[in-house]
């Protein structure tokens, strides 16, 4: 994971995107693919000014209509239009651990290993 992602990580009580490009971006489906694994338990949201992101939300609720993520996994993004709703948003967030993966422990550290059963039920 790249240093600083761990640092927000480490450093942040939430994350909170604005209007960007593909960096942005990044750094957002890095944070929501850290929290859908239980790496962290902070609120993710995008301030969607002039409606900027409702492409992408409009995307993001077609992949989960096509079952591509779970509707837990969807809730991880929270989106507002302005910066009072987006705190409030903040103020009521509760982390909704995946109870399959909350039984693994994530570190940093590359030295500890831990096995882990992945396989797929259908």
């Amino acid at each position: 994971m790249h240093e600083r992602l761990l640092k927000m990580m480490e450093l942040s009580d939430a994350f909170i995107a604005l209007p960007g490009g593909f960096g942005t971006l990044e750094e957002l489906f890095q944070m929501i693919s850290c929290a859908q694994l239980n790496i962290h338990e902070k609120p993710i949201e995008m301030l969607n000014i002039n409606g900027f992101f409702n492409g992408l939300l409009s995307f993001i609720d077609h992949v989960m209509e096509q079952k591509f993520i779970t509707q837990r996994a969807r809730k991880i993004l929270i989106s507002a239009t302005t910066a009072e709703e987006l705190v409030n948003k903040l103020q009521a967030f509760q982390f909704e651990p995946n109870p399959t993966l909350s039984q693994l422990k994530w570190s940093t550290s590359s030295s500890q290993k831990q096995e882990v059963d992945l396989t797929l039920c259908l």
